[in-house]
């Protein structure tokens, strides 16, 4: 059963390499492609159902025993997000068919893709940070292949912007990782949670974790560390841009949170009072950017930062609520994301601009984008039923109970802000009077909007379906809170 652990790596891996062979067939890659990220969402999905019903699943690779031999753990939390990270692996798939040109699909696009989605996961399942780092390269390995595919003059601008900040922030996290293991002897992350707490993280292991936020909020974009993103996250074609917005941001904020819930919980008053602080400037610097634009897909990619605001503030707020919070809010914004990359990517297409001084009137002629993507603004704002709605709630809920009054205003006025930034699309880009001298012959929004349709029906389901799916959100930030049980699945022989 702990085998299991492996499959979400092990299969999109194999899959990446087998399709580098393949190549040349691009019929066949395409058909194998659609395939395989099925049968690992099927997967992922079976194993999530064990790990809820059953209890967390670890594999010791070699059977060593911890700390010694690699570990990784597929606990309710995890789990969770791989499950997400691969249903917009799926709609990123079909997308792609519809929407990349040969060439850059010839150019290894989808063994990049399959890799991208090993590291992703592997980054969701390990069990120690010298790993997470790993996996961290694994991700980014492909990151840098898929930013430069197509080879235009903005993308190895952009690309080279991105490859410097990330290459800083690994040399910084390897040597951090370095500098705990001297202090305490491990890099496991159970063995590290017993550690620090039996010497109640004294100032050198403050001053590390306050390293390995810096690491992690770099690849996270917080303030002020979020200026590489939003030009990069838009110069790939759209298909990547999705990726990119609704993963690569989300393994930082992820690390984030297992981190300061797991690891270093025992001097709050300066770490976590430094995430309340970045996580204010974080959700004003990140809206006044999508207010300051009238590139679409840079306001999509602005939004991306508020977002990670939202989620810094459950952590750092540091309560059962705001805890579950943050996890309904990271699972929304992957699937949110990525849907609303998709719609402004068909926007695009159709208005053959990213201008929205140059947009108007697209609605006439394509309604179901056009309603579509007003759901999905009214998801990205916060308001109910959807999910982003159920998140914020909980977040600024903790941040009242709390008593960060402060911190509570500026999320509820920058949910504003973001509705004010993204409803600006609708209003001027689908209403209004046409702006194009002729309407395209051939469809440019084809095959589109259905992978966009598919994440908004989980992000709908995930706001009707509160009821249901916040049981399991609760016993995760329970676990967050109090993480014997995650300590004990590890640690016992």
């Amino acid at each position: 059963m702990s085998n299991l652990a492996i499959m979400p790596i092990l299969l999109p891996l194999l899959t990446g390499i087998i399709l580098v062979f393949l190549n040349k067939r691009l019929p066949l890659v395409r058909m194998i492609t659609r395939i395989m990220v099925i049968i690992n969402l099927v997967v992922v999905s079976l194993i999530a159902y064990n790990v809820l019903q059953n209890g967390t699943i670890v594999l010791k690779a070699g059977d060593w025993v911890v700390p010694y031999g690699i570990v990784l753990v597929a606990d309710p939390l995890a789990i969770v997000l791989v499950v997400t990270a691969n249903l917009v692996a799926v709609a990123c798939a079909f997308y792609a068919f519809n929407s990349l040109d040969e060439q850059r699909e010839r150019y290894y696009f989808y063994p990049l893709f399959q890799l991208l989605i090993a590291g992703v996961s592997g980054a969701f399942l390990t069990g120690d940070l010298f790993n997470l780092f790993v996996f961290f390269e694994v991700l980014l390995i492909a990151s840098y292949g898929l930013i430069v595919l197509g080879g235009t003059k903005e993308q190895f601008r952009e690309s080279f912007k991105y490859i410097i900040i990330n290459l800083f922030s690994s040399i910084l996290f390897v040597t951090t990782v370095s500098f705990l293991y001297a202090v305490v002897g491990t890099v496991n992350m159970a063995q590290l949670a017993e550690r620090v707490g039996e010497i109640e993280q004294d100032g050198i292991l403050t001053t590390i974790a306050i390293l390995l936020l810096i690491v992690f909020a770099t690849k996270g974009a917080l303030f002020p560390l979020y200026f590489w993103l939003p030009k990069s996250y838009t110069v790939p074609p759209t298909v990547i841009s999705a990726l990119f917005g609704a993963l690569l941001t989300k393994v930082g904020v992820y690390s984030i949170l297992r981190v300061f819930t797991l690891i270093f919980v025992y001097n709050l008053t300066v770490t976590h009072q430094i995430l309340l602080i970045l996580a204010g400037l974080t959700l004003v610097f990140g809206v006044i950017g999508a207010l300051s634009t009238n590139n679409v897909q840079l306001i999509i990619a602005y939004n991306i930062i508020p977002a990670v605001g939202y989620m810094m503030l459950g952590i750092g707020i540091f309560s059962t609520t705001a805890l579950a919070g943050t996890v309904y809010y990271l699972l929304h914004d992957m699937i949110i994301k990525a849907a609303l990359f998709f719609l402004v990517g068909a926007m695009v297409a159709y208005a053959g601009t990213s201008d929205l001084r140059k947009m108007g009137g697209i609605i006439k002629n394509q309604p179901l984008l056009g309603w579509l993507f007003f759901i999905a603004a009214l998801a990205l704002a916060g308001l109910p039923p959807f999910s982003g709605f159920v998140g914020k709630l909980l977040i600024l809920r903790g941040a009242f109970e709390e008593g960060h009054y402060v911190l509570a205003i500026i999320g509820l006025l920058t949910s504003l802000l973001i509705l004010l930034s993204i409803i600006r699309i609708f209003i001027n880009g689908f209403w209004g009077e046409s702006k194009q001298d002729k309407v395209p012959e051939v469809n440019p929004t084809k095959g589109k909007i259905v992978p966009a349709a598919f994440l908004l029906l989980f992000t709908i389901t995930l706001g009707l379906g509160a009821e249901f799916i916040y049981p399991t959100v609760q016993m995760i930030a329970d676990q967050m809170i109090d993480p014997a049980n995650y300590i004990d699945s590890v640690m016992k022989e």
